[in-house]
């Protein structure tokens, strides 16, 4: 078989030239647009990459500061209820201190009412008493009784010490040697007579005796020398017991109020 150069040839030269064609016109488009779509796809995985990146780095953050706000949130939380229970605490006890002192108060109150109403009775029981004494006392005082006064008033009027009598006898000075003596009963002659002797004898002087008598004196006999008094009666004795069994109805009204503070 004969072959034909120059077909071959025409063949050989059409087949490069259509390979030129098709790599001019139709591979080279075709790989330029695979290219150019590689490099699309590449940079949309790279922004793609890198948006999952900002986005892993947004999430981090995210739970980071959600993270915080939890931990803030918890420590505020427990501040509020820190502070409403102090303030519960302190509200409880300023009204419980409220309560103890207004029950103090009104015990004190009721205390001291019933130590008032207690010494209101003894008060009045203690005079009462007193003045029955005082009465009975009065009422058998006698011409006897006031004799017996009179010894007494004079042994007691020589036992004077020095400076009672030195200060009589200034008070003399200024009442010109007056002496007042005042008893319940009008004394009988003989008694003033040994109350001036004893008198001028304890005072030096010889003194104007004033004699009076006074209903409020029971059973006794008081001098006055310008305003300076010496007395004694039953009087005092009864005196004396009041103010004792006065001191004695107190002290127990005051250790009962010292055990109520």
């Amino acid at each position: 078989m004969l072959i034909d150069w120059f077909t071959v040839g025409a063949q050989v030269l059409n087949f490069l030239i259509l390979v030129w064609l098709l790599k001019r016109f139709l591979y080279k488009p075709i790989l330029d647009a695979i290219d150019s779509r590689e490099r699309i796809i590449a940079k949309k995985l790279a922004d793609a990459e890198e948006t999952k990146v900002q986005a892993c780095s947004e999430r981090d953050n995210y739970l980071y500061k959600n993270k915080a706000f939890e931990q803030q949130r918890d420590a505020l939380m427990q501040e509020a209820i820190d502070e409403a229970s102090n303030e519960k605490h302190r509200l409880y006890t300023e009204a419980r201190q409220e309560a103890d002192d207004m029950r103090k108060a009104r015990l004190n109150t009721l205390l001291q009412e019933q130590q008032n109403i207690n010494a209101d009775i003894n008060r009045i029981t203690r005079e009462e008493i007193f003045l029955i004494v005082r009465k009975v006392l009065k009422d058998l005082s006698g011409t006897d009784i006031e004799a017996r006064m009179s010894e007494v008033f004079i042994e007691r009027l020589s036992a004077l010490d020095q400076s009672t009598r030195n200060s009589l006898n200034e008070s003399l000075r200024d009442a010109k040697n007056q002496v007042i003596v005042r008893s319940a009963f009008e004394l009988p002659l003989p008694q003033r007579a040994a109350i001036k002797a004893v008198l001028d004898k304890v005072l030096s002087s010889q003194l104007q005796l004033c004699f009076e008598t006074a209903d409020e004196i029971v059973s006794g006999i008081e001098i006055i020398i310008h305003g300076q008094k010496i007395a004694w009666s039953i009087a005092d004795y009864t005196l004396a017991l009041e103010k004792r069994v006065s001191e004695l109805l107190v002290e127990p009204q005051m250790l009962g109020a010292g055990k109520g503070i």
